[in-house]
């Protein structure tokens, strides 16, 4: 019964509520950038479009690790990626003001893909290599004054909740601008939405800040190190779903 009601208001109530404040949210957005600037419109539209998502969905987040975030500190920022409320959960509640490298298909989506440009947010098209680097020049000149740049190194979605395996891009970027990675777990967010689903259900998301990984050398055996770092911390917390930071 619970789950029959739930179902309900995800389409009824939730649905609804969200599309208006999408709109609402989006339209804040361009008004405040011109003034503002990308940092400061964000924060106050994208994160509590993000929240007010995950409140309304039922969603709790639980947090831990925040103490290793420097705020004057840019960060090339690693994360699993499990389900849609990624987004929500990382925007709404880690305390750092970053970019996304998202997949230029995502700019075609009305209201929230003309926010993320207006944003400064940077589409990458995975299938021009050429432009993809582009891209990534281009962002560079952003990651000034703590603000971050946040890459999924599995390139996608895991399915079935296993990690994938990293790309290096996130990796090469941290080398090439002497940052350091921040490595960031999720959990629980792919059981409140799983993949090719369109059912939500309410429940708890975690999400862990791991301590920075810096790429020690410029040989490809500084990065592979720094890739594995990376991802034996994000996975010590993705396969136990422990609330504990490592």
């Amino acid at each position: 019964m619970i789950n029959a009601l739930f179902f309900v208001y995800s389409w009824f109530i939730f649905a609804p509520l969200m599309l208006a404040a999408t709109v609402l949210f989006g339209l804040l957005c361009f008004l405040l950038v011109p003034f503002l600037g990308p940092r400061r419109a964000g924060r106050l539209t994208a994160v509590p479009w993000s929240r007010l998502g995950l409140m309304l969905s039922g969603v709790q987040v639980r947090l831990h690790g925040l103490e290793h975030l420097d705020p004057e500190q840019s960060y090339v920022i690693v994360a699993n990626h499990l389900s849609q409320y990624d987004i929500w959960v990382l925007y709404g509640h880690l305390d750092k003001d970053f970019r996304w490298v998202m997949k230029h298909e995502l700019r075609k989506v009305p209201v929230i893909g003309p926010c993320c440009a207006l944003l400064g947010h940077i589409f990458i098209d995975r299938g021009d290599a050429q432009a993809a680097i582009a891209s990534l020049e281009t962002a560079k000149a952003r990651l000034v004054g703590g603000t971050s740049i946040l890459f999924f190194p599995e390139g996608t979605r895991s399915r079935d909740g296993t990690l994938r395996p990293f790309k290096k891009g996130a990796f090469r970027m941290a080398r090439d601008l002497d940052l350091p990675l921040l490595p960031v777990t999720l959990t629980g967010t792919r059981e409140i939405l799983p993949p090719d689903s369109l059912r939500m259900h309410p429940g708890g998301a975690t999400l862990t800040v791991h301590a920075p990984v810096v790429v020690d050398g410029n040989d490809e055996a500084a990065l592979e190190a720094a890739l594995a770092r990376c991802r034996s911390a994000i996975a010590g917390v993705a396969a136990e779903g422990c609330l504990e930071p490592t």
